[in-house]
């Protein structure tokens, strides 16, 4: 559940799902403005504690730390090259499960037998500055792009447990979808639009 300038109960996911039904454009949908945590997530416990959420139509949503991420699922190791607006070009290497993986284990509400069904997912990821980023399900199901996006929890052999996991998105030569500081991912559907 989203913490926010919202009043308590207030999940933006539904109020996003509530816009699209009125036929309101994607660029309209962005989570809250402000800083947003995970409730029940110390913010000024030990780094290594906090939690990030992973929510939205699934059948077991997840609170996980870094730690949970390393222990529970197989790592791996990529090497990355890409251009950062601010920085030029990084070079760095990541370990961390296939966000596939992780996301298998919350178990999306989709029909795992039907492609289509499976295509029409998104997935939001959020970082501790308020950047975000969308994907689509199809980026990364074995049946589609196949992509090997990473939940890293370390970066050049550093673990990432201070910092907070990181998506890493090895194929992109910008680095505007590697989201620092997770604090949340959230998995749906965006219904069809009206009309034409």
């Amino acid at each position: 559940m989203w913490l926010s300038q919202e009043p308590p109960g207030h999940h933006w996911e539904a109020a996003a799902a509530r816009i699209l039904s009125r036929g309101t454009p994607m660029s309209r949908l962005s989570p809250p403005p402000g800083p947003t945590a995970v409730r029940g997530a110390p913010t000024d416990g030990p780094p290594a504690a906090r939690r990030f959420l992973i929510s939205g139509q699934l059948h077991h949503p997840l609170a996980l730390t870094v730690a949970d991420l390393r222990t529970r699922w197989p790592q791996r190791h990529a090497p990355v090259v890409f251009d950062c607006a601010t920085n030029g070009p990084q070079h760095h290497t990541f370990d961390g499960p296939l966000l596939r993986d992780v996301l298998d284990a919350a178990g999306p509400a989709f029909d795992a037998r039907r492609r289509k069904d499976r295509s029409r997912f998104l997935l939001t990821v959020t970082g501790g500055d308020g950047h975000h980023t969308v994907l689509s399900w199809a980026e990364i199901d074995a049946d589609f792009g196949d992509a090997p996006i990473l939940l890293a929890t370390a970066m050049d052999g550093q673990p990432l447990d201070a910092a907070g996991c990181q998506l890493v998105v090895p194929s992109d030569r910008c680095g505007a979808r590697y989201i620092s500081a997770i604090t949340g991912i959230w998995v749906g559907t965006c219904p069809a639009p009206d009309g034409p």
